[in-house]
């Protein structure tokens, strides 16, 4: 990943602020967050799974939950998300 990308800017936020992100706009931030992460990783499944968190109701409540956990635990998103 490079270290100037839009995905290592948002994973170089304090823990406490995207925690704080993801309570409040965790469904879509973690669709969208997949979607950039496939433009820069070239990755399909992560691209099928940021849409399906971004325009699903059972994917953003899924996605927040899992993404909350995993910010929490590894201070990223880190689930389906590569």
């Amino acid at each position: 990943m490079a270290s100037n990308s839009i995905t290592a800017a948002y994973e170089s936020l304090p823990k406490l602020v995207k925690i704080l992100i993801q309570l409040f706009l965790g469904g879509i931030i973690g669709g969208i967050y997949r979607i950039i992460r496939f433009v820069e990783t070239k990755n399909v499944v992560t691209l099928v799974v940021g849409l399906l968190c971004t325009f699903t109701g059972l994917g953003n409540a899924v996605a927040w939950v899992l993404d909350l956990i995993t910010e929490l635990l590894y201070n990223r998103i880190t689930i389906l998300a590569d």
